[in-house]
């Protein structure tokens, strides 16, 4: 079962580089037309799951679940826009910091407990993004890492409605409900700025839903196979596929103080992840 676990989420990493690399590859394209042709390829999934299965579209949470979508979106849309000004690998590191946000929010609205070496580990996660920041010459545009930090900082919300929500609705009307705002919103704001694709174009745009999709069936899928401490930093893998084809691709350079910014952002996070389900 752990093999197997660990290949899912394998798979589901390589999703999400491939998802990385073709919207840093869209540079002609605005970051809403892309939101939109990421959201509407998932669409050709879900519904046709909801609707086979008699699942309500509707679902039950109906607040939570616009709420849940409209956060979504926009950590969606400004971690797409991160990825126009800084390396993948640095975008991908400091979204990654969701779990700090979450946290604190879990604190804040849900009263949950923190234990006090989760915040060190914390501490560990957002003393990398610090170092990327301050000592990364390579980095020319502060607002690819505010981008990315609001990016981490909704999807800290976007795992507190989750949590929300629990069981009342299921999983795919959840992610249908995010994909259908998503498709509405993005495909508004981006009329103003509409670029018709031509060619291979079509393809990349339509393949964003696919990676999406299969990303997080196959995250899914590892973690209900699999203990989530044992298997949740292989997600990590994510940031080494992404520097590797980065540096190979579009020929991103990372100076030694970016990749220890990121290793530390790696080792505080699986840190708090495995403290967080062993002791409790």
């Amino acid at each position: 079962m752990l093999k197997r676990a660990i290949q899912y989420m394998v798979i589901s990493a390589l999703a999400f580089t491939l998802l990385n690399v073709f919207v840093k590859s869209l540079n002609s394209f605005n970051v809403y037309q892309i939101v939109f042709f990421r959201s509407l390829g998932s669409l050709f999934f879900t519904l046709p799951f909801l609707l086979k299965n008699k699942i309500s579209l509707l679902g039950n949470k109906r607040g939570l679940l616009v709420m849940r979508s409209v956060f979504g979106l926009i950590s969606m849309t400004l971690f797409f826009l991160s990825l126009k000004y800084i390396a993948m690998g640095t975008a991908v590191s400091i979204r990654y910091i969701a779990p700090i946000f979450a946290a604190f929010f879990a604190l804040l609205f849900l009263k949950e407990k923190v234990k006090p070496i989760q915040w060190l580990f914390f501490g560990i996660a957002f003393l990398g993004v610090l170092i990327l920041k301050g000592f990364d010459a390579k980095l020319q545009f502060d607002e690819g890492i505010i981008f990315a930090l609001i990016s981490a900082l909704f999807a800290g919300l976007v795992y507190i409605t989750i949590r929300k929500i629990g069981n009342e609705d299921h999983p795919v009307v959840v992610v249908n409900y995010f994909m259908i705002i998503s498709t509405v919103i993005g495909g508004l704001l981006a009329i103003n700025g509409w670029v018709n694709p031509i060619g291979k174009e079509w393809l990349v745009l339509m393949s964003l839903g696919v990676f999406g999709y299969f990303a997080q069936l196959y995250m899914t899928k590892a973690m209900q196979v699999g203990e989530t401490n044992v298997i949740a930093p292989f997600k990590y893998l994510e940031v080494i596929f992404t520097i590797i084809i980065g540096l190979i691709w579009f020929k991103e350079v990372y100076t030694l103080w970016s990749l220890i910014g990121i290793l530390l952002i790696i080792l505080g996070l699986t840190l708090n992840i495995t403290i967080k389900k062993v002791k409790k």
